[in-house]
């Protein structure tokens, strides 16, 4: 049977394609804040069970002053170096591809991709995102790290939808038209 799991993208980016400035700092994010506003990330978060993060990204998430977001979730997080996993957060230094098809072969929910640039072009270039769920903020960075780097694969993807906020965010969902197998 085939499995139902799919690889799911979240995340918010700049008019310009930035997910970060240069030095990798996401403060601009704030003009998108507004209370009793998540985008839709409550009812998406409840739709996963496992979270894969790049190593710069975890550092940042852990570097703020609130609790881990994805407390009771399986997270992976993705490092060059071997170290030794702490409770529910395991760090993974093979290949990406192999992981992804372990974790979609195991009962449970969706795989939810919380960054960087890293790992989105990793999965990328392996034809591994399932769908897309973009914010993007009205700000133009001018520079920074690029949501898509230039050197992706080519990829079909079918427009889902799209959600217009009082912020001026406009977040869309698209979904990755499946390559046919010769």
């Amino acid at each position: 049977m085939k499995s139902t799991k799919k690889v799911l993208i979240f995340i918010a980016t700049s008019l310009d394609g930035y997910i970060a400035t240069a030095d990798g700092d996401i403060n601009w994010l704030s003009l998108a804040e507004k209370e009793n506003e998540d985008y839709g990330y409550e009812d998406f978060i409840k739709s996963v069970d496992t979270v894969i993060m790049g190593r710069k990204t975890f550092e940042k998430v852990t570097s703020f002053e609130i609790e881990f977001p994805h407390l009771g979730k399986e997270v992976y997080v993705l490092s060059r170096q071997k170290r030794e996993s702490i409770d529910y957060i395991r760090y993974y230094n093979g290949d990406i591809a192999e992981l992804i098809n372990r974790l979609k072969e195991q009962p449970g929910k969706n795989i939810y991709v919380d960054g960087g640039s890293d790992v989105i072009d990793q999965l990328l270039q392996n034809d591994l995102v399932d769908e897309f769920i973009i914010s993007v903020v009205p700000i133009l960075l001018g520079h920074g790290m690029p949501l898509f780097r230039e050197d992706r694969p080519e990829m079909q993807i079918r427009h889902i939808s799209t959600k217009t906020f009082e912020t001026g965010v406009v977040q869309s969902h698209y979904k990755r038209i499946a390559t046919k197998s010769v």
